[in-house]
């Protein structure tokens, strides 16, 4: 998938200007990339258009407009957006409690690393997760991680097969869940694997 350029990204001015029609649409986007694991993890697939949303909200919040403060933004986020072998995901632990989300962050230390995905026919594949810093340490994990799932040649043709269906779930001592990917959702993670560039 194509990275993104500083081509590709809108003037703080005329960001402002289709900012709430442009927020509508990722959105509606957003919606059909996100899969709920269990009560209390969410996963947020992201991609092209994700990463730049992300990346103008960051420039209009910090008033970034100089070339070389841009280029952060665009070498931080644009490892974010899959490349056509992989999935890539934001992990949100989330508990409204703050002592329960305390007590629960303790306790599920390493689940970034237990989160797995399955392509019909075949093993799963487990994430690698944080790859620019790591996100827990002996207290605790963080509510938010990065995940990339990596897959081979075979099971990306399989996966973009129509009859073929893709699991998903967390295998960790404190934290279990799986699910079948419902088909619209499926449809969104087919399209990361054919668009790549």
């Amino acid at each position: 998938m194509n990275k993104l350029k500083r081509d590709d990204l809108l003037t703080l001015e005329a960001y402002a200007g289709c900012r709430d029609k442009f927020r509508q649409e990722v959105m509606r986007h957003k919606a059909i990339r996100q899969i709920q694991l269990g009560e209390h993890i969410r996963l947020l697939f992201e991609d092209r258009l994700t990463m730049q949303y992300q990346i103008q909200e960051m420039l209009r919040v910090e008033r970034i407009f100089e070339a070389e403060a841009i280029q952060e933004e665009l070498d931080t986020y644009n490892p974010l957006i899959p490349d056509g072998s992989n999935w890539k995901a934001t992990m949100m632990i989330e508990y409204n409690e703050v002592d329960e989300r305390r007590e629960a962050l303790a306790e599920m230390i390493g689940v970034e690393r237990k989160v797995w995905i399955q392509v019909d026919g075949f093993a799963s594949v487990y994430a690698i997760a944080d790859e620019d810093l790591e996100r827990d340490n002996a207290e605790k994990t963080s509510s938010v991680h990065f995940l990339r799932f990596e897959l081979s040649p075979e099971m990306r043709r399989a996966a973009c097969h129509r009859r073929t269906g893709i699991s998903i779930g967390v295998d960790h001592p404190a934290y279990q869940a799986e699910i079948r990917i419902p088909e619209q959702n499926r449809l969104a993670l087919i399209e990361d694997l054919q668009n790549a560039a």
